[in-house]
């Protein structure tokens, strides 16, 4: 089993104020870290809905959390497709799941080679080959310039094109590498991974879509708390939860993004870039 280490767990959990007969969605169930963390704190009379759009990651967290069945449901859907009603709280940690990043088959790194897929839901959509095989140089150019922010956007790109048909992870990586050699201890292909998965995932829009409907979900006096890794995600969700404060549909309980302590950073280095906010929802 793939070592899991939920982040900013017990500061979610503290902001989640959880009740032992509440109702909560764990939007991102991952290995179910969280979703167990959350079901262990409710009664027989609680239930915690464990979702997540990856159906592989569904069944390591039902084996995960098999404590807690009696309190929990399970869910496969992506934030767009979310449906509930008077929620007490709603958890959504962004982060890729470390199970994702360590298995070749799915694609989303290039530490071994693999097919070039990266789908959270491999049961739909387009693959990370489809896209770097078929888009528009320009079309390619912008997605990593703007959510990969990444300077050598046109360069790296224009190599991508020469290249095809890109086969694989190990084969994007190289002829990024190729294009631009590494300077720095960050292998110069991270950016361009990272654009590629989040437009496989439609990850901004998805992000928009549950902000927006988070709100009309959680009912008044519950607690929604987002964990971002990226600054433009987390970006969006500070302005969504400013907007829900000025506009008086909630109040803000992070004035500043709760960050990682000394000790998770050292257990946990991945989690450095982890941000958490969150916010109460008014009557």
């Amino acid at each position: 089993m793939t070592q899991h280490y939920p982040v900013l767990l017990e500061e979610s959990l503290e902001l989640l104020n959880i009740r032992p007969d509440g109702t909560y969605l764990d939007c991102t169930s991952g290995m179910g870290g969280h979703t167990g963390a959350i079901a262990s704190r409710l009664s027989e009379a609680g239930t915690v809905i464990a979702n997540d759009r990856d159906p592989q990651s569904l069944d390591m967290a039902r084996a995960n959390t098999a404590q807690y069945w009696d309190r929990i449901e399970f869910q496969h859907a992506a934030f767009s497709e979310l449906k509930h009603s008077n929620l007490d709280g709603m958890l959504a940690d962004l982060g890729v799941s470390r199970f994702h990043l360590t298995d070749p088959e799915r694609g989303f790194s290039f530490m071994s080679d693999g097919p070039l897929d990266m789908r959270l839901d491999q049961t739909r959509g387009m693959t990370a080959a489809d896209l770097v095989n078929h888009s528009a140089e320009k079309q390619l150019a912008d997605w990593l310039y703007q959510l990969g922010e990444e300077r050598r956007a046109r360069k790296i790109t224009g190599a991508l094109i020469r290249g095809r048909p890109v086969r694989s992870t190990r084969h994007l990586a190289d002829i990024v590498e190729r294009a631009v050699p590494r300077t720095g201890p960050i292998h110069p292909a991270t950016r361009t991974f990272m654009a590629l998965r989040m437009v496989v995932n439609q990850e901004m829009e998805e992000l928009d879509a549950l902000l927006a409907s988070a709100p009309r979900m959680v009912r008044p006096g519950g607690h929604i708390v987002i964990i971002s890794f990226h600054s433009l995600e987390d970006r969006k969700v500070k302005n969504s939860f400013r907007e829900l404060a000025r506009t008086g549909k909630a109040v803000l309980l992070t004035k500043k993004p709760v960050v990682p302590g000394e000790r998770e950073l050292r257990e946990n280095p991945p989690s450095r870039s982890a941000k958490l906010r969150a916010v109460e929802i008014k009557g």
